[in-house]
Formats: C-alpha cells, sequence, structure tokens
C-alpha cells in the first residue's frame, strides 16, 4: 500500500506565473496557424484529455468527441498518432520521465538536465520536467505547429526543432496581454525584449502543475487516515489492485506508476508514430527512442489518479472504458482476438479511413505485438471486476469543480 501524497511530494511554482501559464494554454497564439491551444487537447470536460482514442490536431474545428477534422486546404492530414494522455499530479518531483515512449526524460545527457528530442538545442532555464515537455507539441506538425509551407513556424521546425520557439516567443511578448504580464512575473525578465520560450514553457509548467494537482480522492483520504473514505466495494477492489489481480506490480507507488515500459498486447492501428525508414504505419512504442529491440511494443505505465474521467483508454485509446481496458489486461490474447475497430472512438475522416486500420489487418505485425506480451492472465470473476471498477473510481478527486483558475470565459473550442 503506498503512503499518501503530500506537500512534499510536489514541486513549488509561482502563481502569478501560473496566471499567465492559465491563459497561454488556453489561447491559439502557440501554434502555427494560430488554430488551436493546448485546451484543444488536454480540457478539463474530458479530464484534462479529449475524449479521443486518437486526437485531431491542427486543421480540426471543435473540441472533445465532436471534433471534425476541417475542410478544405486547412483539413488535417493525419490523426494524432496516441491518445491524449491525462495532466494529473504532472508537478510531483519524483516524475523522471514522459510521455508514451518515454522520449523526454531527466538526463544529463545532453548537458541540459534532459534527454529530449531537442537534444542539445533545449533551451536554457527551464523550471521542470513539465516546462520541456510542454515545448514538443508546440513543434508537432500535426500537433500544433501546421503543414510544412503554411507558416513561419513549421518551416522553422523543418529546419531545426528549436527554430521555432523563437517566433512564437515573439508573438507573446509583444502581445499587449502577455508582455507586461510576464515582466512582473518573472524576475528575470526586465523588459519584453528579455522573454523567450523559457519564461513561456515554465508559465504553462507553473500552470498545469497547479491546476491539475489531485490528491483528495477518496483513496487519498483513505491512505491520509481516514478508514471510512472508502465504500467496502472500494475496499475489496483494492485488496484485488494490491493483490490478486497483480495491479500494483506497474501501477506501484504514491503516484501509481512504475514509470517503466511495458508491451500490454494492445490492438495496433491509426497511424503510429512511426519510426524514421521504418516502412509500416505502426507503433513500437518505447523502441521508438531507444532502438533497442528489447524494448518494440512497450509503452509507459500512466498514472491512475482520476483514471475513470479519462476514457478512451490505452496508448491509442483502443477500449472505451475501463471494464474493457481492465480485461484486456487479464487476457491480452484473448481480448486481442475479439477487438473489433468499432471499439476505437475516431471521428470519421474520409480521406484517412482506409490507413486507419491497415495495421491492424496485417497478420504478421499483429502476431509480433502478439508475441511480445508482458502480463500473464488472471481470473477474475465479473464480480471481481466491478470491485475494481468501484475502486478505480475512488481515485478520483472530490474538488476536481472547483480548481484554482477554471475554463477563461473567452474561450473558444
Amino acid at each position: 500500500m503506498p503512503r499518501s501524497l503530500t506537500d512534499a511530494d510536489f514541486i513549488p511554482f509561482d502563481m502569478e506565473q501560473a496566471a499567465i501559464g492559465h491563459q497561454l494554454f488556453y489561447d491559439p497564439i502557440l501554434s502555427g496557424n494560430q488554430n488551436i491551444s493546448c485546451a484543444h487537447c488536454h480540457h478539463p470536460e474530458f479530464g484534462t484529455s479529449d475524449g479521443l482514442s486518437l486526437g485531431i490536431g491542427e486543421g480540426g474545428e471543435g473540441l472533445g468527441p465532436d471534433r471534425t477534422p476541417g475542410t478544405g486546404i486547412d483539413r488535417i492530414r493525419k490523426r494524432i498518432p496516441r491518445n491524449s494522455p491525462g495532466l494529473w499530479n504532472l508537478g510531483a518531483k519524483d516524475i523522471h520521465t514522459v510521455f508514451h515512449d518515454g522520449r523526454l526524460s531527466i538526463s544529463d545527457v545532453y548537458g541540459n538536465g534532459f534527454n529530449s528530442p531537442a537534444q542539445e538545442w533545449l533551451p536554457e532555464g527551464l523550471n521542470s520536467l513539465l516546462a520541456a515537455q510542454a515545448l514538443f507539441p508546440l513543434t508537432s506538425q500535426f500537433e500544433m505547429a501546421g503543414n510544412v509551407g503554411e507558416n513561419q513556424v513549421t518551416g522553422a521546425v523543418a529546419d531545426r526543432i528549436d527554430l521555432g520557439w523563437p517566433i512564437l516567443a515573439k508573438r507573446v511578448r509583444t502581445n499587449p496581454r502577455y508582455g507586461p504580464a510576464m515582466i512582473k512575473a518573472f524576475d528575470e525578465v526586465e523588459n519584453t525584449e528579455d522573454i523567450t520560450i523559457t519564461q513561456i514553457a515554465n508559465a504553462l509548467a507553473a500552470f498545469m502543475a497547479i491546476e491539475w494537482r489531485s490528491t483528495d480522492s477518496p483513496f487519498d483520504q483513505y491512505l491520509a487516515g481516514d478508514t471510512t473514505a472508502l465504500t467496502d466495494t472500494q475496499k475489496a477492489g483494492m485488496s484485488l489492485f494490491y493483490g490478486k489481480a497483480n495491479c500494483a506490480t506497474c501501477h506501484a507507488g504514491p503516484l501509481m506508476t512504475d514509470q517503466k515500459f511495458h508491451a500490454l498486447g494492445l490492438p495496433p492501428f491509426g497511424p503510429g508514430r512511426t519510426r524514421q525508414w521504418d516502412p509500416y504505419a505502426r507503433d513500437v512504442g518505447r523502441m521508438g527512442e531507444s532502438n533497442r529491440i528489447e524494448d518494440a511494443y512497450r509503452f509507459r505505465t500512466s498514472m491512475l489518479r482520476n483514471v475513470a474521467l479519462t476514457a478512451p483508454y490505452g496508448h491509442n485509446g483502443a477500449f472505451p472504458d475501463l471494464d474493457t481496458m481492465i480485461r484486456h489486461h487479464l487476457n491480452p490474447q484473448a481480448s486481442l482476438s475479439n477487438w473489433t475497430p468499432d471499439s476505437a472512438a475516431l471521428p470519421a475522416v474520409p480521406w484517412l479511413q482506409k490507413a486507419d486500420f491497415v495495421v491492424w489487418q496485417d497478420r504478421f505485425e499483429t502476431q509480433r505485438v502478439r508475441n511480445t506480451i508482458d502480463i500473464s492472465p488472471v481470473v477474475l470473476t465479473d464480480t471481481e471486476i466491478n470491485t475494481l471498477i468501484a475502486f478505480l473510481n475512488a481515485l478520483t478527486g472530490t474538488s476536481l469543480d472547483t480548481p484554482p483558475f477554471g475554463v477563461p470565459k473567452d474561450f473558444k473550442p
């Protein structure tokens, strides 16, 4: 059984900087074509995710499951390859690795404190791993940057990943809403010319860490000593979670993750986060970052606070609810055999639909996924599965409806 989370487990952030990050998070100013914000894929209405298996990024319209792929020359050219993760408790001190494939981690391999896709080009002065993470959606063609030829940001990123950030920083520092506020909030900023992508990333990190810190669920209250916080059914589910069901083998510790990589044999579909030179539209997970064959099809263990709010589940959102996700964990081979494409929450994109399930129809690739599974089958009754679900619902925070900031009134989906 883990210990309860306390203030000491979290990095302290500045509230004034967080207030700026709050506005930036919901502002399309940080996207290449200024048509999408961070909040379009990480919205509190959908548990800080987007309610889709694979998201619709730059070029799309609307929010959540109702988001459409756009029209005309502005329409999307590719689905986002992986499920949009929730943002809960990412300000925790113990987090050392993020993204489904772990391509960003705390490390001094490049002399700047991080092992990241930007390598030695990552800017200096970032206040946390979360600040570093905030930088990369801004450079992604299909997430926020836009297609090459559409704007200065994506054109610069095509030359080198860090060259788009100064363009975005100039937008922000010359904006009358942000420039003066940043001078006031950041000690190192004496005038607007001093504002760089570093302050933008640090403000975003401060906001996300403060806004989506969740430590008051019934389970957290139970860990803190209130034995009445959980129902008898939830306590039975907790016993299964930390016992017979083997969930805590990977979802371990106060953050409910070992931050390691495991192959669960999820049904493959979508464009995948394909490696350079890979002839398949597939997703090999950690191997795409490490280039080690032993890492193939392994993905980072997710944290579970507020997991009941972040459906669909899995690195590609293959499962629509907790019941099907749990049953897959219990018997991945049987689940693979029974899975059908209509389980995926994919808004219709007629010009992409032929490619959506090409990899699922490739029996050789599916067999490779089947051959790389790290979890052993566990037999649970339907009643036991329901008690597990009850426990997972006990991980939902009790004060989520009253966050420090909330959604700005002027946010436009």
